[in-house]
């Protein structure tokens, strides 16, 4: 059976990772613009998809350190 996810975040200085179901474009939007998805979560009723949640999560546990892309091994 073939692996869905493919990319996601992993922190280069603890080694950690985490595979949102979305596509590495969406991950470098997402990496790139965390201030525009937090001001539309706090103005939002509906909240933010699944996959957004999950890496601003990941950016908050590991926020100074250097988080990359990563191609699941």
């Amino acid at each position: 059976m073939p692996r869905l996810v493919k990319y996601g975040y992993r922190c280069e200085d603890c080694q950690r990772a985490v595979w949102p179901a979305t596509t590495r474009t969406e991950l470098q939007w997402l990496r790139d613009r965390q201030h525009i998805a937090r001001e539309v979560e706090r103005h939002s009723s509906a909240g933010l998809d699944t996959w957004m949640r999950e890496g601003l999560e990941f950016f908050d546990h590991h926020a100074g350190h250097d988080v990359s892309i990563a191609r699941h091994p």
